[in-house]
């Protein structure tokens, strides 16, 4: 499919070279690939591929997309705002509210502020809610397809499997756990289920007109299906476009686009979702590593990549079944680049052999989405 090119005050084919690198995604083995960039007054939009197998429908800039752990930034900015509002610290033990979640000694010892950086100690639930995941093995991703969950009962897998580290101690660990009791907690305070609390807080103040937290296991506007791999064991990939999300909701279950993507992240870096004091907290960061076993620099819901000789930028990225989101923002928001992708995990984890052409073409695209033509 020939790339949609939009741009404002200039010609189309000013950021034209970014047509191959998307295409490169797609050639490489990716079914489906879209992207918005903005540069400066410029805007790019494009699409390469297919959103469905089977029938070789088209995938489009526009689509909705499960957005994963990108998620965690609009959680977090809704708890910089409870702490704007006074009615909550940063540095206070979770104990002091979600005791029956977190007991005794652990709650006393666990702050917010180490369940926003992941520095809780607090172990991920995933492997206990999908045993299955243990052996790469994708039985529990089919067992668990239509299952609801309830976030105290994930939590207390997380609380009760061994700690990944003392509370606060560094590197942390990347844990969901993290984010489902960060959820529970703005119930608490708010008195208002949290998807709908974020809403209105976050995600309708900033204008995002096209994101949103699922109310079933079906995304009601136009998506791609989504193709999970895990790392080989699924071949060929199955679609999971269709899943219960309540499995990770808080942590990874908002659905969005890329341009609602870039514009969040836009507004958050400009001090329009949060207050530039909280933006400077949500920025301190701590040595993190990541499930994939990356070391990151994270902060609060947020984390930081360098690019020598082009700057420093900040987003997140993150994955579900079948799909892939990374939104990156330069620091002075000059340059942003949102992408979404309808395949994951396709690399095999004991693969020895050179970069899979798709982390090879990856890199490419965000290279040149976020620092121009080479």
């Amino acid at each position: 499919m020939e790339p949609l090119v939009t741009a404002e005050n200039t010609t189309p084919t000013s950021m034209e070279y970014l047509r191959s690198a998307l295409d490169d995604v797609h050639g490489a083995g990716v079914p489906g690939a879209f992207a918005e960039v903005r540069a400066g007054e410029r805007i790019w939009r494009g699409a390469a591929g297919v959103a469905d197998l089977e029938t070789g429908r088209p995938v489009e800039p526009g689509m909705r997309q499960r957005v994963g752990s990108v998620t965690k930034t609009f959680v977090s900015a809704a708890v910089l705002r409870q702490v704007e509002d006074g009615r909550l610290e940063l540095d206070a033990p979770i104990g002091d509210y979600l005791p029956r979640l977190v007991p005794g000694e652990r709650g006393r010892k666990i702050t917010i502020r180490m369940l926003l950086n992941h520095t809780s100690g607090l172990a991920e639930y995933l492997p206990y809610a999908f045993p299955s995941l243990r052996e790469f093995a994708p039985g529990s991703l089919d067992d668990n397809r239509f299952q609801t969950f309830r976030p105290a009962e994930l939590i207390a897998m997380g609380v009760g499997a061994p700690a990944t580290g003392e509370p606060g101690s560094t590197p942390g660990i990347y844990s969901n756990t993290n984010y489902l009791l960060l959820g529970e907690l703005l119930e608490h305070l708010t008195g208002t289920p949290v998807e709908e609390h974020i809403s209105r807080a976050i995600i309708k103040p900033a204008g995002l007109t096209h994101t949103g937290f699922p109310a079933g296991p079906k995304i009601e506007e136009p998506h791609s299906r989504m193709y999970e791999a895990l790392f080989g064991a699924i071949d060929p990939p199955r679609d999971y476009s269709v899943y219960d999300m309540s499995w990770v909701m808080t942590g990874a279950g908002l659905i969005s686009t890329v341009g609602d993507l870039n514009r969040f992240y836009r507004k958050l870096l400009d001090g329009e979702i949060v207050s530039r004091s909280s933006l400077a907290e949500m920025q301190r960061l701590v040595p993190v590593i990541a499930q994939d076993g990356r070391l990151i620099d994270y902060g609060l819901g947020l984390y930081k990549t360098e690019i020598p000789g082009h700057g420093t930028f900040w987003g997140h990225d993150g994955t579900v079944w079948g799909a892939l989101t990374m939104s990156w923002t330069r620091a002075d928001g000059g340059r942003q680049f949102s992408a979404a992708m309808n395949l994951v995990r396709w690399r095999k984890p004991d693969a020895e052999e050179s970069p899979h052409p798709i982390d090879d073409a990856l890199a490419t695209l965000k290279h040149q989405a976020l620092c121009g033509p080479a």
